[in-house]
This record gives structure tokens, sequence and C-alpha cells, in this order.
């Protein structure tokens, strides 16, 4: 058996961020992780997409996570998303009642991903929005994105990172409607309409 030793790179175990993949199908998915909103509850929306890679071809192993804010504006408080038993220390899941605001969606067969979450309010100067990570065979480190939700134009028209965003991009961030709550929101790794990708410090 080889020892594990930090100071040596070859003897440390690969992890998800150094994995090229496909790996996130196996290891990161949970139980519910698309289930998002309270059973019932009226405010919520689907939003659903593919995931393509730089030639068009759909995904199937991507991973695609989302945090996104209670119709209010206000950051969930509550924990859940992956309860376990205390008694078993198995999955328990979701108690259905709570909004966490933490989803985890791997894709299927075809590349498509759907989550079932509730719609965002605006949070002080900025649109409302999902924020979204995308873990994908072929990514060394993850992509951080956001689905902004049609309907309100002037609140996406003053949204401070739309407007640092080239006109003819800004619609690779804005899902399109498709019927009344629930929404569609492809994401292109790179190529043509490549998914305008954010850098944070």
């Amino acid at each position: 058996m080889t020892k594990i030793d930090p100071s040596r790179p070859g003897t440390v175990l690969p992890t998800p961020s150094h994995t090229v993949g496909p790996f996130y199908g196996y290891a990161l998915p949970f139980p519910g992780g698309a289930e998002v909103a309270p059973v019932g509850h009226a405010d919520t929306v689907t939003v659903h997409g593919h995931v393509y890679d730089g030639e068009g071809a759909p995904l199937p192993d991507a991973l695609v996570e989302i945090w996104g804010p209670a119709p209010d504006g206000s950051m969930p408080t509550a924990t859940g998303s992956m309860r376990r038993d205390p008694a078993s220390g198995g999955f328990a899941g979701r108690n259905g009642l709570e909004f966490t605001g933490f989803g985890r969606i791997p894709t299927d067969a075809d590349g498509h991903w759907v989550v079932r979450t509730l719609r965002p309010g605006a949070r002080g100067v900025n649109a409302p929005y999902l924020a979204v990570c995308v873990f994908a065979r072929g990514l060394l480190t993850h992509l951080f994105t956001r689905v902004y939700l049609p309907g309100d134009d002037a609140a996406l028209a003053a949204d401070p990172v739309l407007r640092q965003v080239a006109e003819d991009r800004r619609r690779t961030l804005i899902a399109v409607e498709q019927s009344p709550a629930t929404y569609r929101f492809d994401i292109r790794l790179q190529g043509e309409d490549e998914t305008v990708f954010l850098e944070f410090p």
C-alpha cells in the first residue's frame, strides 16, 4: 500500500478539482438534489436546459449547482439539503418544508438538467438571479455563471453585472420563458454562443 505524503504530489489521491472526469455523476449527486422548492409552494419555478461542450455535443456527466435567494430576496439560513438520519447515518433527504436555496443536479444521458426552486427575489441593486456552478469533464476548475429570469426589463438593464457584459452576450445569462413558471437555460462551455462565465478574486 502506498503511503500518502502531501509533500509528494504523486502519492496524494485525486479530488474532484483534480480529476478531469467523468467523475461528478458518481461522487457528488444526492437524492432530491433538484427539488429545492418546498412541496406545493406557490412561488415554485422550474429551470432546465442542457450542458454542451465546445463542439455542441451534450455532456451526460456534468453537474450543475444552483444557489438562490427566497422570493423576498432574503438569503436562506435553513440547513438540510443533505440531511442524515441520526440513528442510521443514512441519507434522509430534504424535509419538504424548508427552503435551503441550494440544489445539485447531474445531467442525464442527453446532457439535460432540471431544478425546481423558488423564484428568486431581488437583492440590493441586482436583478433577481440564481447563482450557478458548473462541473464537467475537462474542467480542472469549475465555472461560475448566473441565471437571470426574464420579465423585468428595467431591473435587468440596471443590473451591475449585466451592464459589464457586452450587449450581444447578455442573452447567454438570461433564461427563456417557455410557459408560466418554466424557463430554459442552456449552458455552453465553449464555442458559438458560449455562456458568459464569471471570475471571482
